[in-house]
């Protein structure tokens, strides 16, 4: 300007440039504070309103519990109140067979309501009793992958008989429900017609779907026959016996029973020439 030197004039100019900085600065300084803030806004805001993709809902919370809890109740759920000397192991071989674990109860706690054994408990307040009742709870609560409606229902069918119809056959009771004898030491039509069937069918009840829990129930009641009647003479129906030893032979029948009563099943129902002359005649 008119009257100053150009030192002046510099000065001045530098500090026009200096203000600008100052300024443009504090407006950067303002822009980061907003920006700083806005991103704190937003943090609350997701932290308050839960979004599908962050938080679960409360049916998802309890879809996931209902989840774990079957998945628990799979592993852990059964538990079989009984005892060796009885016919629970029977139950074991089923679940063996199934491949389903079952965990051995507190007798002090059984639930059967005539304080009998064997008695199954399982999730969701199940109860069941009766080694028959038993074994179709199994199969239709844990059925294998592979079986189909027409298998279960033979299945069924042949633990039912085996229950009805076998039992009253291998155990004659007393009035009081002692048993004191076997009916097997003299010839059957039912056993009879088992032995025939046993022939046509290859040794298994459901050829169709191979061993399975039908073979459980037939031959678990055969076999404590021999258990309890050791010198009772099967030989008659060869193709019963053949089913007996190839049913004892079996490793879930080990681990139910025991391997030492294995080998002693097994090796009693060897071959009929033994067999006959171990256990006599009637």
């Amino acid at each position: 300007r008119p009257g100053h030197s150009a030192d002046e004039g510099g000065y001045n100019q530098a500090l026009i440039r200096t203000s600008r900085v100052d300024k443009f600065c504090q407006h950067c300084i303002h822009i980061l504070f907003l920006s700083k803030m806005l991103m704190q806004l937003v943090t609350i805001a997701l932290l308050l309103v839960p979004s599908l993709g962050f938080a679960p809902s409360i049916t998802r919370i309890k879809r996931c519990q209902s989840t774990c809890s079957s998945s628990t109740s799979l592993a852990m759920g059964l538990t079989l109140y009984g005892h060796p000397g009885t016919r629970s192991p029977l139950v074991n071989w089923a679940c063996y067979e199934l491949g389903v674990e079952v965990a051995a109860g507190d007798l002090s706690k059984n639930p059967h309501p005539f304080g009998q054994i064997p008695c199954l408990t399982d999730d969701n307040d199940v109860t069941v009793f009766e080694s028959g009742a038993i074994l179709s709870y199994l199969i239709q609560t844990y059925p294998p992958e592979t079986i189909t409606a027409a298998q279960k229902a033979i299945i069924l069918s042949w633990i039912v008989w085996a229950n009805a119809s076998l039992d009253p056959i291998c155990f004659l009771e007393t009035p009081d429900g002692k048993v004191y004898d076997t009916g097997l030491k003299q010839p059957n039509k039912r056993v009879g017609q088992l032995e025939k069937l046993l022939q046509e069918q290859g040794g298994l009840l459901v050829p169709s779907f191979g061993f399975s829990i039908a073979d459980v129930a037939v031959a678990s009641y055969l076999l404590y026959v021999v258990q309890f009647f050791p010198t009772v003479d099967l030989s008659r129906w060869p193709n019963v016996v053949k089913f007996m030893k190839e049913s004892a032979s079996r490793p879930a029948y080990a681990r139910a029973f025991g391997q030492d009563l294995q080998e002693s099943m097994v090796g009693k129902l060897s071959d009929a020439p033994t067999q006959k002359k171990m256990f006599g005649m009637f």
